[in-house]
């Protein structure tokens, strides 16, 4: 029989995780992702069964769990591995900052804990609007986030809006209502002439080696890299469409955009 609220959870995205533990709710947690970081106790309180596209279905079969929670098609295999052995599944799929929020009130509804997401949700709201209503100096930045090296690959979409938050200009915006990586890739040349002020890198999960980036024909003469504007943001500060993005994530491009402003309003405080 299925319990209400699941007792056994497994995550299989960092997000949920992180989620969870901000709740006060991290005792449902049985098995977490491999990428899991945050909060740091995660990675010696929980057991990792998965990595991203891939995951140990015997040892979440062992955990027995009421409830795993997954994140979009790009894990439909292991969902439908998991959907034949009788596995209650709850796959999210969200993909812009609406949508992040919309994940955190979703899942506390399915722990028994709608009132403490909303308030958690609510706070980020407020913590977002704070930010984009800070006075900035004219002209904006000019951003470029770079997701991937080779070949390119740019425009997440809450990236994309996280960027103009903190006061910069996405010189890619379009991109961002392309969810396939594929459908983001794009060419070096229009890097170039889009002249960006700022690059923003984070190649999802491998360290950024900014020389790979100057030595790229031409981009010697954008200004990010003539005036070594070139920034890395940690992989599990940004992307990952879940509290991180909304806090430290932000706070991140916030100080390389505006390196010499005053710091951002204070972060939630984890339990």
């Amino acid at each position: 029989m299925r319990q209400f609220p699941p007792r056994r959870i497994v995550c299989l995205t960092e997000e949920t995780v992180e989620t969870l533990y901000l709740l006060g709710e991290q005792d449902r947690i049985v098995g977490v992702s491999g990428y899991a970081v945050r909060p740091p106790q995660v990675r010696r309180e929980k057991p990792r069964v998965s990595a991203f596209i891939s995951a140990d279905i015997p040892k979440i079969l062992k955990l027995e769990p009421d409830l795993v929670l997954a994140f979009s098609d790009l894990q439909a295999d292991i969902v439908s591995d998991l959907v034949r052995a009788g596995i209650a599944i709850h796959v999210f799929n969200q993909r812009d900052v609406a949508g992040i929020l919309a994940m955190i009130r979703t899942l506390g509804a399915l722990v028994g804990a709608a009132e403490r997401a909303d308030q958690l949700a609510t706070s980020y709201e407020e913590r977002l609007a704070n930010i984009a209503s800070a006075t900035r100096p004219s002209p904006k930045p000019r951003v470029y986030f770079e997701e991937w090296d080779d070949p390119l690959i740019s425009g997440i979409g809450w990236v994309s809006e996280l960027i103009e938050i903190a006061g910069g200009e996405d010189i890619l915006p379009d991109l961002r209502f392309q969810q396939a990586a594929k459908d983001r890739i794009i060419s070096p040349d229009l890097v170039r002439a889009a002249a960006p002020d700022v690059i923003l890198a984070s190649w999802c999960g491998k360290k950024v080696v900014p020389d790979k980036i100057r030595r790229r024909p031409g981009w010697d003469q954008i200004p990010a890299v003539d005036n070594d504007r070139i920034v890395e943001i940690k992989s599990p500060l940004i992307l990952q469409p879940g509290p991180a993005a909304l806090t430290d994530g932000l706070d991140a491009i916030v100080a390389a955009l505006w390196p010499s402003a005053t710091p951002s309003p204070p972060r939630t405080i984890r339990r």
